[in-house]
């Protein structure tokens, strides 16, 4: 597993957290090390003014005119070994030189290094050039090896020594001072500048953290939402899929069982009206009928065969037509749909069927209606065929777009897995429920049969 595949899944609050907090501890050490060495070089420089305004005060009067830039003339350097070796100023300094442009010392506590020259260092050319020089430093320089021994900082200061009248700097005096309690003021400088800026940084940090936070919950949020509705929006395509090829099939089914029933009603109509019609129109070629010999009470009683067929047929074929054409329902309510399905099959039969509706008067689409019609009555006729009309009962349910539809009896029951495929009624009752989204269910035993089918709101919507 890469880093990418580690960092990725985080929340926008850990990747900030942890990038932006990489970015601040370095931002915090750029900027606590620029702003600690500022404060360390502000704080060496005024010290170091500070002590050679003062040096420059006491020694300036007792230096003769630097004009030549000669040796000191020895009572010169006697006043001067008197002034650096008593007194304040001489428990500061811990020595003291008056340095040439070219690197000579004109004059030192240290007697060995007068006359003596040195290459000149940067710091000397920069105070030969007006600038007031500050190091707090253990001494390096080759002309300080006594200093160099202490092993201590010191406070080295090189300060010009400039002519009144013209400004320019003819010497240059160099002296170490021990600088008691200077580095503890570094030292709490150097704390003082580290406090502020981490304690800036940590504020600056934290208010980014809380809005990033905020932002990071709301995209959170949102995107939970998203992931929801995109969850959301792939079940209900997943079940438009499975609702489409239900459909499909159903339809193919659908167009299979049409041709079964033409098939049936020709079978009805061929075995039924269609022989009665045959034997009255071959009764009417008769010779009784046609022989003047025939008496009048035999011819009588020829047409009365033949009237008695032909109303034989016309019965058959209402009966048929009855079965295939629906009442007026498109405007009834649930109610009525149910109690009129049940008042028909009851008439038709001569049975009793227990009804029990519990409904909230909804509105519902006319296949719908036309499907509840349907179905009890196939499975009433299947329950008085079948199970002899034994104890038939209707419980109907509606409640906002939820049809529930009851029929059972108590009959002697049968096996659902051996119904044939030929057989139209249960598997009519099916496809017309499957056709419209719904759910259809056959349970059977000795106890009886009862036949469900159920619409969920969403399903009766559409």
């Amino acid at each position: 597993m890469n880093w990418h595949s580690r960092w990725t899944p985080r929340s926008l609050a850990a990747q900030f957290s942890i990038a932006g907090g990489l970015v601040c501890l370095a931002a915090m050490f750029v900027a606590g090390v620029l702003i600690t060495r500022l404060i360390e070089s502000a704080v060496i420089h005024n010290s170091g003014a500070a002590t050679a305004l003062y040096v420059d005060s006491v020694i300036a009067p007792l230096l003769p005119d630097m004009q030549k830039q000669a040796l000191l003339d020895e009572a010169s350097a006697l006043a001067l070994d008197e002034t650096l070796g008593q007194g304040a100023l001489g428990r500061r300094l811990v020595s003291f030189k008056l340095w040439r442009r070219d690197g000579t010392i004109l004059y030192a506590n240290d007697k060995d290094l007068v006359g003596k020259t040195f290459p000149a260092s940067s710091k000397l050319r920069q105070a030969f050039e007006g600038s007031l020089i500050a190091r707090y430093e253990i001494a390096d320089d080759p002309e300080s090896e006594d200093e160099r021994a202490l092993g201590k900082p010191l406070m080295e200061i090189y300060n010009p020594v400039l002519q009144p009248w013209s400004g320019e700097a003819v010497a240059v005096l160099e002296f170490y001072e021990t600088a008691d309690g200077l580095g503890e003021t570094l030292d709490a400088a150097r704390l003082s500048s580290w406090l502020v800026v981490i304690g800036f940084t940590g504020i600056f940090f934290f208010a980014l953290s809380a809005l990033v936070f905020r932002g990071s919950q709301t995209i959170e949020r949102q995107r939970r939402d998203l992931a929801a509705r995109v969850e959301d929006l792939s079940t209900l395509l997943t079940e438009n899929k499975t609702l489409q090829r239900r459909l499909q099939r159903a339809s193919q089914r659908a167009a299979s069982l049409n041709e079964r029933y033409l098939r049936s009603i020709g079978a009805d109509l061929h075995d039924g009206p269609a022989q009665h019609i045959g034997y009255a129109s071959l009764r009417l070629d008769s010779e009784l009928l046609i022989s003047a010999e025939t008496l009048p009470e035999e011819r009588e009683k020829e047409l009365t065969w033949i009237r008695s067929s032909l109303a034989e047929a016309m019965r058959e074929i209402r009966n048929i037509c009855t079965g295939l054409m629906l009442p007026e329902i498109d405007k009834a309510s649930f109610p009525e749909i149910v109690t009129r399905v049940v008042e028909a099959h009851q008439q038709k039969t001569g049975t009793l069927v227990v009804v029990l509706i519990d409904d909230d008067r909804p509105d519902l689409v006319p296949a719908v209606k036309s499907c509840i019609y349907r179905f009890i009555q196939e499975a009433l006729n299947n329950a008085y065929r079948h199970g002899g009309g034994n104890q038939q009962s209707v419980k109907a349910v509606s409640h906002d777009g939820y049809v529930k539809i009851e029929v059972s009896d108590r009959g002697e029951g049968f096996d659902p897995e051996t119904v044939r495929p030929a057989s139209l009624g249960l598997v009519g009752l099916r496809e017309r429920v499957d056709s419209l989204g719904g759910t259809f269910e056959v349970k059977s035993g000795n106890e009886g049969t009862t036949l469900t089918m159920m619409f969920e709101p969403m399903e009766v919507g559409e």
